[in-house]
């Protein structure tokens, strides 16, 4: 029997999502855990799955459309469920049943101008990806780039196969338009300009979901901070070691997130999360990694970093890294957790505040390794420190335990072999 299908929670905290791309064409079926859509949230681009086996009958969203959670998305059933219209009113008679049809033709004469209209959605036949009448087939990735530049796809040449727009494609098109900008004046047409010159650049639908979500964070938590500076001699010494051994290359921040993990274990009271009918305490320690994806920033979730390996670590960081890149994390991947680690020590950042990523707790951020002076049983002596910031939420976390889990952490770090126990 048909039934809708509706936007799920994708993210914690999340209320609404914009729908990038239906990676299920209208008529196809699918099976359980399938992906159907591409959704983009203030964390990341995700894919949604589906939960039992169905053929999809109705897309009832558009590409770029904005959406709450809950909100009609889809009517999946059998092939045979052909009278949509009907089914419509019968699994929800009040529900507003806004549809994009399968199949549109849009005519307009030459004076008319149809460039703000929803492209048509063409019916596909039951296998394959979706066709497409008077659009290109533009790739996750190049669609979220071209959205950011408020480019459209009809102004790029596509060099995949069946002319699909790729990445690359809208790279050096929008490259093309930056060296066009910066011509020298003398070859550009005269134009009036008042005041300095500036270049507007529209705000993506990510960029803006990210400035709502975290004014909403400075705004609503009660935030303070922390500063320790750690020395870092015998964990660089450490990680050089490890390195010559381990399957894959081992980076400072993998141990950082180890010794957070150690930390947490150790001051079992951070380990929780502010809500308003009591304190949410975890019994495993997960963990928000921030990274700087091709889709923009995202902060997927490490768990049970308590009982990981260095090298168990550092892998799955990696996987996920490029789950972001390819818009492969699910919603699970981005939900949980109640401390979030961010480094910017590989640009050379040697110290900064992060702002808390709701409904989490805290968030660590690390600066870079730096070498200093320091006077040590008397004497000067040259030394590697590294700077660590932790933003607290007051409802949740007081001051004193703060300090007691900072304290833990530096010591951890400083003596790096408890990361091996």
């Amino acid at each position: 029997m048909a039934d809708l299908l509706r936007v799920p929670a994708v993210a914690a905290g999340a209320t609404e999502i914009v729908l990038a791309e239906w990676t299920v064409a209208v008529g196809e079926t699918f099976e359980a855990g399938d992906p159907l859509a591409v959704v983009e949230t203030d964390k990341a681009a995700v894919e949604i799955e589906a939960e039992t086996g169905a053929t999809l009958l109705r897309t009832l969203a558009a590409d770029g459309e904005r959406l709450q959670v809950g909100a009609p998305l889809a009517v999946i059933g059998s092939p045979d469920d052909t009278d949509v219209e009907s089914l419509l009113a019968a699994l929800n008679p009040t529900e507003p049943t806004k549809s994009v049809e399968p199949t549109k033709t849009v005519e307009s004469d030459s004076a008319g101008d149809v460039s703000d209209s929803p492209p048509p959605q063409v019916a596909a036949p039951p296998t394959g990806r979706p066709a497409t009448a008077g659009r290109p087939l533009v790739s996750p990735i190049a669609r979220r780039l071209l959205r950011d530049a408020g480019v459209s796809p009809s102004e790029v040449t596509g060099t995949g196969p069946g002319g699909r727009i790729t990445r690359r494609d809208v790279e050096t098109a929008l490259a093309g338009r930056r060296a066009e900008a910066t011509r020298p004046a003398s070859s550009k047409p005269e134009t009036p300009t008042v005041g300095a010159a500036y270049e507007v650049v529209p705000h993506g639908t990510t960029r803006r979901i990210i400035a709502t979500r975290l004014t909403g964070s400075v705004r609503d938590v009660p935030h303070f901070y922390v500063r320790r500076t750690a020395l870092v001699d015998e964990l660089v010494t450490l990680r050089a070691g490890l390195n010559e051994h381990a399957p894959l290359r081992l980076s400072v921040n993998d141990l950082v997130l180890r010794a957070v993990a150690v930390a947490h274990s150790e001051v079992p009271e951070m380990n929780v999360v502010w809500a308003e009918e009591g304190m949410h305490r975890f019994g495993s320690v997960d963990i928000g990694v921030a990274m700087a994806s091709d889709r923009g920033l995202v902060s997927p979730v490490l768990r049970s970093v308590e009982q990981r390996t260095v090298s168990s670590i550092a892998e799955n960081v990696r996987n996920l890294a490029r789950q972001a890149d390819e818009g492969r994390l699910r919603p699970a991947d981005l939900q949980g957790g109640s401390i979030s680690v961010t480094n910017l020590g590989m640009y050379g950042v040697e110290e900064f505040a992060a702002i808390i990523n709701p409904p989490q707790s805290a968030i660590l951020a690390v600066g870079a390794a730096r070498p200093t002076v320091r006077v040590v049983d008397g004497t000067p002596a040259p030394v590697t420190v590294m700077s660590l910031v932790l933003s607290a939420d007051h409802r949740a976390v007081d001051g004193a335990l703060a300090a007691q889990w900072m304290a833990t952490l530096v010591r951890t770090i400083e003596s790096p072999l408890r990361l091996l126990i």
